[in-house]
């Protein structure tokens, strides 16, 4: 039932692409009677999509890499030093991901304004690294606690620092959860509409969900186009997840692990 709720929206969504104009509201039949290409010939010369998708990967891209990084700083010490009040950090932090998003739309947008940040890449990379920090912290955490102490030990003995032990000996042991953290990371900031849709206002910053949303329909909605669109730019994060879906399942399975 979960697969059929999830996959069937997508398959409708495939099908329609392929239908030609004069048949998208026919039904039945469900199936193209003449399968047409035409509608994706339209949307890959549209100039305003091409240039969400690069935004999007750009902005998704380096706001992800800084979360990984930041958050792998963060959760270094959640995971391996005796600190005080661990628990009650990790609660706070998870905490933090649960405000809604609408509350903090307002705040951001005068700070963005003030620094004059409105429709650059920036106004979008610092707001998704500090949304997205909550979760990697809280993900990476219990990666890095899975790793033996008696691999950072040794290392200690052999005079590695701090940074180096988490640089060259825990990440990379720890290189299936950092994965799976940043598909997660990254398709999360790929599908985000409310701030992309706030903090931009031309072509030159405008993301995926936001180009989908203001695709030009002069007298109707065009859904063969719309349908054609909505295929393509869900091709980049389906592929991300697809190529390292081994790492994805295999680091969430250690994550699950870890927190029991």
């Amino acid at each position: 039932m979960l697969l059929a709720a999830t996959a069937l929206p997508f398959l409708w969504q495939l099908l329609t692409s392929f239908k030609p104009e004069a048949d998208l509201l026919r039904l039945p039949p469900f199936l193209p009677e003449r399968w047409s290409i035409e509608n994706y010939a339209t949307v890959l010369v549209h100039p305003g999509l091409s240039l969400a998708l690069l935004n999007s990967t750009g902005i998704c891209l380096i706001a992800t890499l800084l979360a990984l990084g930041v958050g792998a700083l963060a959760a270094y010490p959640l995971a391996r030093l005796p600190l005080r009040g661990r628990g009650l950090w990790l609660a706070g932090i998870l905490g933090a991901s649960l405000l809604p998003v609408i509350a903090l739309v307002s705040p951001l947008y005068l700070g963005i304004r003030l620094l004059g940040l409105r429709d650059t890449w920036l106004a979008l990379i610092v707001p998704y690294l500090a949304l997205s920090l909550p979760l990697t912290v809280w993900l990476l955490t219990a990666f890095l606690r899975e790793v033996p102490r008696e691999v950072e030990e040794a290392a200690r003995l052999d005079g590695c620092s701090r940074f180096g032990i988490l640089w060259r000996i825990l990440l990379p042991l720890a290189a299936p959860g950092l994965f799976s953290t940043g598909v997660i990371v990254f398709v999360f900031n790929w599908n985000e509409f409310l701030l992309a849709l706030t903090f931009t206002a031309t072509d030159a910053s405008r993301t995926v969900p936001v180009a989908l949303a203001l695709f030009p329909g002069i007298h109707e909605i065009p859904w063969g186009d719309l349908a054609a669109a909505s295929i393509v730019v869900s091709l980049p994060p389906l592929a991300l997840i697809l190529g390292f879906h081994r790492w994805v399942i295999r680091g969430l399975t250690l994550g699950v692990l870890g927190r029991r």
